[in-house]
């Protein structure tokens, strides 16, 4: 059941990586919610749309309604996984015994 999940999982980011999604990193500072001067950090990783990034957009929307600790900056950092030159069909097969 498991790997069935897993797999299911890697199909999905395939077919994400195929659409132009990119592996999309982001560095959340923000301020602790009791203690505006200390600066805590949270990573943030998931499969996104440069360069508009919604669902970075739609996560840190999410923070600014429902978390407590504002945040201070933002970092981004992407990457194209899978380019359409790394991916070519193969038009035939030879094998050799």
């Amino acid at each position: 059941m498991r790997n069935g999940r897993r797999r299911r999982r890697g199909h999905e980011n395939l077919e994400k990586q195929l659409q132009g999604y990119r592996l999309t990193t982001a560095e959340i500072i923000y301020r602790m919610p009791d203690y505006q001067t200390l600066l805590q950090s949270y990573i943030w990783q998931e499969y996104d749309l440069a360069p508009k990034f919604p669902e970075l957009h739609r996560f840190l929307d999410f923070w600014q309604q429902n978390l407590d600790g504002p945040i201070h900056q933002v970092r981004v950092a992407s990457k194209q996984l899978i380019t359409p030159i790394e991916l070519e069909l193969v038009g035939s097969e030879f094998r050799v015994h």
